[in-house]
Protein backbone atom coordinates (compact mmCIF):
# COMPACT_ATOMS: atom_id res chain seq x y z
CA UNK A 1 0.00 0.00 0.00
CA UNK A 2 1.39 3.34 -1.16
CA UNK A 3 1.00 6.02 2.03
CA UNK A 4 -0.66 9.15 1.11
CA UNK A 5 0.53 12.47 2.73
CA UNK A 6 -1.01 14.51 5.58
CA UNK A 7 -0.95 18.54 5.81
CA UNK A 8 1.58 19.80 8.13
CA UNK A 9 5.63 20.78 7.54
CA UNK A 10 7.72 18.44 5.47
CA UNK A 11 10.78 18.46 7.11
CA UNK A 12 10.52 17.85 11.06
CA UNK A 13 13.08 19.28 13.85
CA UNK A 14 16.36 17.21 12.36
CA UNK A 15 15.87 17.91 8.98
CA UNK A 16 14.30 14.80 7.63
CA UNK A 17 10.77 14.40 6.24
CA UNK A 18 7.89 14.53 8.83
CA UNK A 19 6.51 11.47 6.45
CA UNK A 20 7.08 10.02 2.82
CA UNK A 21 4.27 9.73 0.26
CA UNK A 22 2.23 11.19 -2.06
CA UNK A 23 -0.79 12.99 -2.78
CA UNK A 24 -2.41 15.24 -5.63
CA UNK A 25 -1.49 18.87 -3.97
CA UNK A 26 0.86 20.48 -1.80
CA UNK A 27 0.12 19.20 1.22
CA UNK A 28 3.14 19.47 3.09
CA UNK A 29 5.30 23.22 4.03
CA UNK A 30 8.35 23.80 2.46
CA UNK A 31 10.72 26.12 4.03
CA UNK A 32 14.24 26.30 3.13
CA UNK A 33 15.59 27.45 6.42
CA UNK A 34 14.30 24.17 7.85
CA UNK A 35 17.00 21.84 6.21
CA UNK A 36 19.50 20.77 8.32
CA UNK A 37 21.54 19.23 5.59
CA UNK A 38 25.01 20.46 3.94
CA UNK A 39 23.55 24.33 1.68
CA UNK A 40 25.75 22.89 -0.82
CA UNK A 41 23.48 20.06 -1.48
CA UNK A 42 20.20 21.96 -1.88
CA UNK A 43 18.34 21.88 -5.08
CA UNK A 44 15.44 24.24 -6.18
CA UNK A 45 13.71 24.25 -9.72
CA UNK A 46 10.99 25.34 -12.18
CA UNK A 47 10.98 23.77 -15.79
CA UNK A 48 8.03 24.22 -18.20
CA UNK A 49 7.61 22.70 -21.31
CA UNK A 50 5.03 24.10 -23.44
CA UNK A 51 3.93 22.57 -26.57
CA UNK A 52 1.60 22.26 -29.92
CA UNK A 53 1.57 20.20 -32.59
CA UNK A 54 4.49 21.97 -34.15
CA UNK A 55 6.61 23.31 -31.88
CA UNK A 56 8.04 22.75 -28.01
CA UNK A 57 9.51 25.11 -25.79
CA UNK A 58 11.42 24.26 -22.50
CA UNK A 59 11.91 27.00 -19.71
CA UNK A 60 14.24 25.77 -16.87
CA UNK A 61 15.97 28.13 -13.79
CA UNK A 62 17.36 26.46 -11.27
CA UNK A 63 19.35 26.96 -7.85
CA UNK A 64 21.52 24.11 -6.94
CA UNK A 65 23.30 26.07 -4.83
CA UNK A 66 26.65 26.19 -5.79
CA UNK A 67 26.03 26.85 -9.61
CA UNK A 68 22.15 28.21 -11.09
CA UNK A 69 21.03 27.62 -14.59
CA UNK A 70 18.98 28.80 -16.94
CA UNK A 71 18.35 27.11 -20.25
CA UNK A 72 15.40 27.49 -23.01
CA UNK A 73 15.41 24.72 -25.43
CA UNK A 74 13.17 24.86 -28.72
CA UNK A 75 12.04 21.69 -30.60
CA UNK A 76 10.67 21.43 -33.76
CA UNK A 77 8.45 18.81 -34.11
CA UNK A 78 8.13 18.67 -37.93
CA UNK A 79 11.30 18.57 -38.91
CA UNK A 80 12.26 16.57 -35.38
CA UNK A 81 15.47 19.20 -34.35
CA UNK A 82 16.24 20.43 -31.01
CA UNK A 83 18.32 23.86 -29.77
CA UNK A 84 19.51 23.99 -26.59
CA UNK A 85 20.84 26.53 -25.11
CA UNK A 86 22.34 27.20 -20.97
CA UNK A 87 24.29 29.63 -18.93
CA UNK A 88 25.28 28.61 -15.61
CA UNK A 89 25.64 31.12 -12.59
CA UNK A 90 28.23 29.65 -10.25
CA UNK A 91 27.62 29.75 -6.33
CA UNK A 92 24.21 31.03 -6.23
CA UNK A 93 23.53 29.42 -2.99
CA UNK A 94 19.93 30.43 -2.45
CA UNK A 95 20.19 33.92 -4.22
CA UNK A 96 17.53 33.51 -6.88
CA UNK A 97 14.68 33.32 -4.18
CA UNK A 98 12.75 30.79 -5.13
CA UNK A 99 9.02 30.91 -3.52
CA UNK A 100 8.72 27.72 -1.19
CA UNK A 101 5.40 26.95 -2.98
CA UNK A 102 4.17 26.80 -6.85
CA UNK A 103 0.45 28.50 -5.77
CA UNK A 104 2.45 31.81 -5.88
CA UNK A 105 5.53 33.83 -6.23
CA UNK A 106 7.40 35.06 -8.67
CA UNK A 107 11.10 33.81 -10.07
CA UNK A 108 13.65 35.25 -12.13
CA UNK A 109 17.29 34.81 -13.18
CA UNK A 110 18.76 37.70 -15.85
CA UNK A 111 22.06 38.46 -16.61
CA UNK A 112 23.62 40.70 -19.47
CA UNK A 113 22.35 37.53 -22.15
CA UNK A 114 19.50 36.03 -20.96
CA UNK A 115 16.02 36.83 -18.70
CA UNK A 116 13.66 34.06 -17.92
CA UNK A 117 11.01 35.46 -15.68
CA UNK A 118 8.59 33.36 -14.50
CA UNK A 119 5.45 34.97 -12.95
CA UNK A 120 2.84 33.12 -10.58
CA UNK A 121 -0.28 34.87 -9.66
CA UNK A 122 -2.60 32.63 -7.53
CA UNK A 123 -1.78 29.50 -10.58
CA UNK A 124 -2.08 31.94 -13.41
CA UNK A 125 1.54 31.92 -15.11
CA UNK A 126 3.11 34.37 -17.53
CA UNK A 127 6.35 33.66 -18.63
CA UNK A 128 8.76 36.09 -20.15
CA UNK A 129 11.82 34.94 -21.75
CA UNK A 130 14.68 36.24 -23.54
CA UNK A 131 18.01 35.04 -24.78
CA UNK A 132 20.75 36.73 -26.90
CA UNK A 133 23.39 34.35 -28.90
CA UNK A 134 20.88 31.36 -28.91
CA UNK A 135 22.03 30.12 -32.12
CA UNK A 136 24.14 31.60 -34.52
CA UNK A 137 24.12 35.03 -33.02
CA UNK A 138 20.17 35.60 -33.19
CA UNK A 139 18.16 36.21 -30.34
CA UNK A 140 15.35 33.88 -28.44
CA UNK A 141 12.24 35.73 -27.41
CA UNK A 142 9.28 33.89 -26.14
CA UNK A 143 5.96 34.69 -23.83
CA UNK A 144 3.36 32.34 -22.41
CA UNK A 145 0.27 32.71 -20.31
CA UNK A 146 -0.86 29.20 -18.63
CA UNK A 147 -3.71 28.23 -16.41
CA UNK A 148 -4.43 25.24 -14.56
CA UNK A 149 -7.78 22.33 -16.37
CA UNK A 150 -7.38 20.62 -13.11
CA UNK A 151 -6.73 21.16 -9.33
CA UNK A 152 -5.08 17.71 -8.95
CA UNK A 153 -1.34 17.51 -9.59
CA UNK A 154 1.43 15.08 -8.62
CA UNK A 155 3.04 15.46 -5.07
CA UNK A 156 6.01 12.80 -3.94
CA UNK A 157 7.51 13.39 -0.93
CA UNK A 158 10.97 10.87 -0.98
CA UNK A 159 13.54 10.39 1.35
CA UNK A 160 16.95 8.87 0.58
CA UNK A 161 18.97 6.33 2.53
CA UNK A 162 21.38 9.25 3.66
CA UNK A 163 19.80 11.60 6.65
CA UNK A 164 18.81 14.81 6.12
CA UNK A 165 18.32 13.95 2.18
CA UNK A 166 15.04 14.47 0.66
CA UNK A 167 12.90 15.13 -2.37
CA UNK A 168 9.52 17.22 -2.66
CA UNK A 169 8.31 16.99 -6.32
CA UNK A 170 5.02 18.37 -7.64
CA UNK A 171 4.49 18.39 -11.45
CA UNK A 172 1.40 20.21 -12.79
CA UNK A 173 -0.02 18.45 -16.13
CA UNK A 174 -2.95 19.91 -18.07
CA UNK A 175 -1.54 23.03 -18.47
CA UNK A 176 -3.66 25.12 -20.89
CA UNK A 177 -2.77 28.64 -22.28
CA UNK A 178 -1.10 30.74 -25.24
CA UNK A 179 1.73 32.54 -26.15
CA UNK A 180 4.68 32.93 -29.10
CA UNK A 181 8.27 32.82 -29.77
CA UNK A 182 10.17 34.73 -32.15
CA UNK A 183 13.36 33.41 -33.65
CA UNK A 184 15.46 33.60 -36.87
CA UNK A 185 12.90 35.74 -38.62
CA UNK A 186 10.16 33.41 -37.30
CA UNK A 187 7.09 34.32 -35.14
CA UNK A 188 5.33 30.97 -34.02
CA UNK A 189 1.88 31.84 -32.26
CA UNK A 190 0.29 28.97 -29.38
CA UNK A 191 -3.33 29.04 -29.48
CA UNK A 192 -5.24 27.60 -26.64
CA UNK A 193 -7.00 24.99 -28.73
CA UNK A 194 -3.78 23.17 -29.50
CA UNK A 195 -1.37 24.43 -26.41
CA UNK A 196 -0.72 22.07 -23.48
CA UNK A 197 2.25 22.32 -20.57
CA UNK A 198 3.79 20.82 -17.89
CA UNK A 199 5.66 22.13 -14.88
CA UNK A 200 7.95 20.40 -13.06
CA UNK A 201 8.36 21.81 -9.50
CA UNK A 202 11.34 20.83 -7.12
CA UNK A 203 13.09 21.05 -4.33
CA UNK A 204 15.36 19.07 -2.49
CA UNK A 205 18.55 18.07 -0.96
CA UNK A 206 20.00 15.34 -3.11
CA UNK A 207 22.89 13.06 -2.64
CA UNK A 208 25.36 13.32 -4.91
CA UNK A 209 24.91 10.39 -7.77
CA UNK A 210 21.52 9.92 -8.88
CA UNK A 211 19.70 7.98 -12.36
CA UNK A 212 15.87 7.92 -12.84
CA UNK A 213 13.58 8.00 -15.49
CA UNK A 214 10.49 10.71 -16.04
CA UNK A 215 8.07 10.76 -18.09
CA UNK A 216 5.27 12.65 -18.74
CA UNK A 217 2.34 13.57 -21.54
CA UNK A 218 -0.28 16.29 -21.38
CA UNK A 219 -2.60 15.92 -24.50
CA UNK A 220 -6.32 16.16 -25.98
CA UNK A 221 -7.68 13.45 -27.34
CA UNK A 222 -11.74 13.08 -28.26
CA UNK A 223 -12.39 16.51 -26.48
CA UNK A 224 -10.87 15.09 -23.24
CA UNK A 225 -7.90 16.25 -21.56
CA UNK A 226 -5.47 13.09 -20.69
CA UNK A 227 -2.25 13.08 -19.12
CA UNK A 228 0.29 11.18 -16.91
CA UNK A 229 2.87 11.39 -14.85
CA UNK A 230 5.38 8.14 -14.85
CA UNK A 231 9.31 7.73 -13.43
CA UNK A 232 11.36 6.19 -10.96
CA UNK A 233 15.24 5.98 -9.99
CA UNK A 234 16.25 8.09 -7.30
CA UNK A 235 15.57 7.88 -3.63
CA UNK A 236 13.49 5.67 -1.16
CA UNK A 237 10.25 5.00 -2.98
CA UNK A 238 9.00 2.39 -0.64
CA UNK A 239 6.22 4.61 0.17
CA UNK A 240 4.96 5.65 -2.38
CA UNK A 241 5.64 5.92 -6.72
CA UNK A 242 5.15 9.29 -8.56
CA UNK A 243 2.85 7.49 -11.38
CA UNK A 244 -0.37 8.90 -12.15
CA UNK A 245 -2.99 9.47 -14.51
CA UNK A 246 -4.84 12.28 -15.50
CA UNK A 247 -8.29 12.29 -17.31
CA UNK A 248 -10.49 15.68 -17.52
CA UNK A 249 -10.22 17.12 -13.63
CA UNK A 250 -9.72 13.92 -11.78
CA UNK A 251 -6.35 11.70 -10.98
CA UNK A 252 -5.87 8.34 -10.59
CA UNK A 253 -2.57 6.68 -8.53
CA UNK A 254 -0.72 4.30 -10.70
CA UNK A 255 1.76 1.59 -9.19
CA UNK A 256 5.01 0.70 -10.29
CA UNK A 257 6.30 1.20 -14.09
CA UNK A 258 9.41 -0.22 -16.14
CA UNK A 259 10.72 1.94 -19.29
CA UNK A 260 12.29 -0.67 -21.82
CA UNK A 261 14.55 1.34 -24.12
CA UNK A 262 15.86 -0.79 -26.63
CA UNK A 263 19.39 -1.87 -27.03
CA UNK A 264 21.77 -2.32 -30.55
CA UNK A 265 23.66 -5.15 -31.22
CA UNK A 266 26.46 -3.69 -29.27
CA UNK A 267 24.26 -3.56 -26.10
CA UNK A 268 24.14 -0.11 -26.02
CA UNK A 269 20.97 1.76 -25.51
CA UNK A 270 19.51 3.31 -28.34
CA UNK A 271 17.25 6.32 -27.67
CA UNK A 272 15.34 6.74 -31.21
CA UNK A 273 13.65 3.20 -31.45
CA UNK A 274 10.62 2.81 -29.89
CA UNK A 275 10.22 2.10 -26.48
CA UNK A 276 7.70 0.21 -24.44
CA UNK A 277 6.24 1.09 -20.60
CA UNK A 278 4.89 -1.45 -18.68
CA UNK A 279 3.74 -2.14 -15.10
CA UNK A 280 3.55 -5.90 -13.31
CA UNK A 281 -0.20 -5.12 -12.55
CA UNK A 282 -0.65 -4.64 -16.52
CA UNK A 283 -2.45 -1.25 -15.88
CA UNK A 284 0.29 0.39 -17.64
CA UNK A 285 1.22 -0.70 -21.56
CA UNK A 286 2.52 1.39 -23.50
CA UNK A 287 4.89 1.88 -26.86
CA UNK A 288 6.71 5.43 -27.24
CA UNK A 289 7.69 6.27 -30.84
CA UNK A 290 10.57 8.67 -30.64
CA UNK A 291 10.88 11.82 -32.69
CA UNK A 292 13.76 13.70 -31.20
CA UNK A 293 16.83 12.79 -28.91
CA UNK A 294 17.27 16.33 -26.98
CA UNK A 295 20.69 14.69 -25.57
CA UNK A 296 23.82 16.40 -23.56
CA UNK A 297 26.72 15.11 -21.64
CA UNK A 298 28.23 17.48 -19.46
CA UNK A 299 31.53 16.80 -17.69
CA UNK A 300 33.05 20.01 -15.50
CA UNK A 301 35.59 19.17 -12.43
CA UNK A 302 32.75 17.56 -9.93
CA UNK A 303 29.72 18.14 -12.13
CA UNK A 304 28.84 15.14 -14.74
CA UNK A 305 25.57 15.02 -16.41
CA UNK A 306 24.36 12.77 -19.23
CA UNK A 307 20.98 13.48 -20.51
CA UNK A 308 18.90 11.90 -22.89
CA UNK A 309 15.47 13.77 -23.20
CA UNK A 310 13.32 12.16 -25.92
CA UNK A 311 10.18 13.53 -27.67
CA UNK A 312 7.69 11.53 -29.26
CA UNK A 313 4.13 9.71 -29.39
CA UNK A 314 2.61 7.63 -27.31
CA UNK A 315 0.28 4.83 -27.67
CA UNK A 316 -1.10 2.11 -25.69
CA UNK A 317 -3.60 1.25 -22.76
CA UNK A 318 -3.80 3.22 -18.93
CA UNK A 319 -6.03 0.79 -16.84
CA UNK A 320 -7.59 3.37 -14.07
CA UNK A 321 -10.58 3.42 -12.20
CA UNK A 322 -12.02 0.54 -13.24
CA UNK A 323 -11.86 1.51 -17.15
CA UNK A 324 -9.30 1.16 -20.15
CA UNK A 325 -8.36 4.32 -21.63
CA UNK A 326 -6.69 4.35 -24.98
CA UNK A 327 -3.83 6.54 -25.98
CA UNK A 328 -3.52 7.08 -30.31
CA UNK A 329 -0.49 8.60 -31.08
CA UNK A 330 -0.14 11.41 -28.34
CA UNK A 331 2.71 13.73 -28.15
CA UNK A 332 4.80 13.47 -24.78
CA UNK A 333 7.94 12.89 -23.74
CA UNK A 334 10.56 10.62 -21.68
CA UNK A 335 13.88 10.35 -20.39
CA UNK A 336 17.18 8.84 -19.07
CA UNK A 337 19.30 11.40 -16.52
CA UNK A 338 22.49 10.16 -15.01
CA UNK A 339 23.65 13.17 -12.73
CA UNK A 340 26.81 13.53 -10.57
CA UNK A 341 26.31 16.81 -9.06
Amino acid sequence: MEHKLTHGPLLNEKGNLEEAGYAFELVKEYRRSAIKGLKSRIKEWDYYFIRDDEYGVALTIDDNSYMGMASISLLDIKNKTEITKSYIKWLTFGKVNFPSSSKDGDVKIESKQYSLIFKNDNGKRHLICEMKNFKNKETFKCEFSLENTTDKSMVIATPFKKKKHFYYNQKINLLNGEGYFEFNGLKHEFNKSKTLGVLDWGRGVWTYSNTWYWSSLSAKQDNHYLGFNLGYGFGDTSNASENMFFYDKEVFKLEDVTFNIPKDNKGKEDYLKPWTFASKSGDISLVFEPIIDRYSNTNALIIQSKQHQVFGYFTGIIKANGKEYKLEHLLGFAEKVKNRW
